[in-house]
């Protein structure tokens, strides 16, 4: 087999460790190193010509330093005659800057994607990103990942609900909320919103039956906390039973972490899950907050790499074990 070698960045350092071990992938050092101006400086500690490298980072805040650390720390293996450098991004900063919304405003998502192929990444993996356009920014190929099965495991694991209504929170997140319904035959709602101006939400309309229905809220990411705990405030008003808030990415932007603690303990939403893309969550400490690590399912995914095996059959893995959890949905159409 190919000589593997995993690197972690200050931001991937935790899922690096635990991908070597599942994986039984070799564990590189980077040293990181800054100069007294801010400089950024990165050389790999192990030789790794001719070997074929992963190099793990998200790209969450502080944004622009974490995206620097990923550039520098690419081209340093590319320099040092890598065969191959994989990179997983596990949260990919700038994603929804994915289109020109207005006149005169740049698509700052694809010129990531340009940096990231010029700095030398022959490969790139991105879980959950904001929109499937991203895919077409590269030239390389890329692998998109998503997280939905394993939050709603763990969301069944510790409610022992089966019964449930899957509601997207708004538009965005019809297709991904669609899929699962489809998937294990649950009902569906939509939350109809619109967004007068930035990070700010105005809900105007539930579609679907949700009175008296264990609501489960999908998203990809919360950043400001507007849109979900909102849309969790208007199911409640339409007498939903409970209201369960699952998200991929937890950017957590101002006081949104507070917010959603507040709606917590005041009955707006039972729990939220989220997952470790973002490593300041694994700070948070609160018993109806949940943070499931991603770390089995990338090292599932790596293995999958490295033997040249199929990375759907691992979904279509996943989406069986939330099939086994919901006996009762079939007969729910």
């Amino acid at each position: 087999m190919k000589n593997w070698i995993v690197f972690g960045l200050s931001n991937g350092l935790h899922y690096a460790e635990e991908i070597s071990k599942m994986a039984k992938i070799q564990l590189g050092q980077m040293q990181i190193s800054r100069f007294a101006d801010g400089e950024i400086l990165i050389k790999s500690k192990e030789t790794v010509r001719n070997c074929d490298c992963l190099l793990i980072q998200s790209t969450s805040n502080p944004v622009n330093d974490n995206l620097m650390e990923l550039l520098i720390g690419i081209d340093a293996l590319k320099r040092a005659s890598a065969n191959s450098i994989t990179v997983i991004i596990p949260y990919f900063g700038y994603s929804r800057q994915d289109r020109k919304a207005k006149g005169r405003e740049p698509i700052s998502c694809k010129l990531v994607a340009s940096f990231l192929e010029k700095a030398g990444a022959t490969k790139v993996i991105l879980m959950d990103i904001h929109s499937e356009q991203t895919q077409g920014f590269f030239d390389i190929p890329v692998d998109t990942l998503r997280a939905t099965t394993i939050l709603l495991n763990k969301y069944l694991e510790n409610t022992k609900n089966n019964d449930f209504t899957i509601v997207a929170s708004d538009y965005g997140a019809v297709k991904k909320a669609r899929d699962i319904s489809e998937h294990i035959n649950v009902p569906l709602a939509i939350i109809d919103k619109r967004r007068p101006k930035p990070n700010v939400v105005e809900v105007s309309n539930v579609l679907g039956d949700v009175e008296n229905q264990n609501c489960v809220l999908i998203d990809d990411m919360i950043d400001t906390g507007g849109t979900i705990l909102s849309s969790a405030a208007i199911l409640k008003d339409k007498k939903a039973k409970s209201v369960a808030v699952l998200a991929t990415h937890g950017v957590f932007s101002n006081n949104a972490i507070e917010k959603f603690i507040d709606a917590i303990e005041t009955g707006v939403i039972t729990d939220l899950y989220i997952t470790d893309t973002i490593v300041e969550n694994l700070k948070i400490n609160h018993p109806k907050i949940h943070i499931i690590s991603l770390s089995t399912f990338f090292a599932e995914i790596i293995s999958a790499q490295m033997h040249s095996k199929s990375v759907s059959k691992i979904h279509d893995k996943y989406w069986d074990m939330v099939s086994k959890r919901c006996p009762q949905t079939s007969n729910q159409k």
